[in-house]
């Protein structure tokens, strides 16, 4: 490790064409129409989020250079691409193959995967009525999980740049019980991962670090063996466990808007709370900030409804989300955890309201923020 702490934010690469975007939403769609065409949802709503640099392409390698100066001159060490790859292939991977590998300072951040495994819904914008169309299914059959984790050894793990823990090659998977399911069982799915360690090592390039992201770890009906959370992490052999978001573990108690404050305190509670109650290392997260609101048909009434129709964080100021981070920085230091790294979500999930790329209105505020507590 070349830092007391490393510093890993997650990237959600939706901001280029995609040849499936465009067969769902018309040529040359991305998600920036969505943060466009945000509008506020009540009085005092801070809505729309206007980019600073612009509605720019992230598949272009000069585009992503700003974007990689930006966190490496910020103390950002590594960018946790969401990473997407379906039965039939990949999706929205022009963002870190051509744009980051494309980038010529590219060595100045390291790279992991997080394998965002959930069924791709169509939500984009989302209107009132559920269920939503299933656009993409998250499953993976083990021909598929073959042919994506071969991809991931050849393409990215031989780079110099790719993110390792204690030497091994982290690659985090979102939604274990997907991942379950695709393959047929809980056997299976371990059988799938003992082979993905093997071609690493055969690719010569040593260990792999297999991270789950906790949100919500289910049993499958019918497994009869696995009783708890932790029967299935370790019956999958899995080295760490991670978080993504705060909202995956806190509920926003009032409708629309909730004291980012208040959140940020719990969250805090919860860094110990997992760090105990898993029997594995884990990797805590700090969020910039939560509203949806941009992911729905803004002429829909906007009512608490569930995701994306649901309540936001208000109030998550730069100097909040620098009290998160010193919160961080001290449990960190507390020794009641074993992993010398955090996330933050997001860099860029401009339509959730949590990114670090600069807007109009606090320019590079989250940024200077992250370089004064561990810059």
């Amino acid at each position: 490790m070349s830092k007391l702490v490393e510093v890993a934010v997650y990237y959600f690469p939706n901001y280029h064409v995609d040849k499936r975007n465009e067969a769902w939403h018309g040529k040359g769609w991305t998600e920036w129409e969505l943060t466009k065409c945000a509008e506020p949802r009540f009085a005092g709503h801070d809505q729309p989020k206007v980019p600073l640099w612009g509605y720019e392409d992230e598949a272009d390698p000069a585009v992503m250079a700003r974007k990689i100066d930006a966190a490496a001159d910020h103390g950002v060490d590594t960018f946790i691409f969401d990473w997407y790859w379906y039965e039939d292939g990949p999706y929205l991977d022009r963002a870190l193959e051509e744009g980051f590998l494309g980038a010529d300072n590219n060595s100045r951040l390291k790279f992991a995967l997080m394998w965002a495994n959930h069924d791709w819904m169509d939500i984009h914008p989302a209107q009132r009525s559920t269920p939503y169309n299933i656009l993409a299914q998250g499953t993976v059959s083990r021909e598929a999980f073959t042919q994506a984790t071969d991809h991931m050894i050849r393409t990215y793990f031989t780079r110099p740049n790719y993110w390792r823990v204690d030497g091994k090659l982290y690659f985090s998977v979102y939604e274990l019980m997907s991942l379950v399911k695709g393959l047929g069982s809980i056997e299976a799915t371990r059988e799938a991962l003992d082979d993905f360690r093997t071609r690493v090592r055969a690719a010569g390039l040593g260990e792999l670090h297999v991270n789950a992201v906790v949100w919500g770890v289910q049993i499958l009906p019918g497994e009869q063996k696995i009783t708890n959370g932790n029967e299935l992490l370790a019956a999958l052999g899995v080295d760490s466990i991670s978080s993504y978001v705060w909202i995956h573990h806190q509920e926003l108690p009032t409708f629309p808007e909730t004291p980012y404050a208040q959140i940020s305190v719990k969250s805090a509670e919860d860094w110990s709370k997992f760090s105990s109650m898993y029997g594995l290392p884990y990797l805590p997260n700090v969020t910039m900030g939560w509203d949806s609101s941009p992911r729905t048909v803004q002429s829909d009434a906007y009512d608490n409804l569930g995701y994306p129709y649901m309540g936001m964080l208000s109030g998550n100021t730069p100097a909040q989300f620098e009290l998160a981070l010193v919160r961080m920085k001290q449990f960190l230091a507390s020794g009641e955890n074993n992993f010398p790294a955090f996330t933050v979500n997001a860099w860029n999930e401009w339509t959730e309201g949590s990114y670090l790329e600069p807007d109009t209105k606090n320019g590079m505020a989250y940024l200077e923020a992250i370089k004064r507590v561990f810059g």
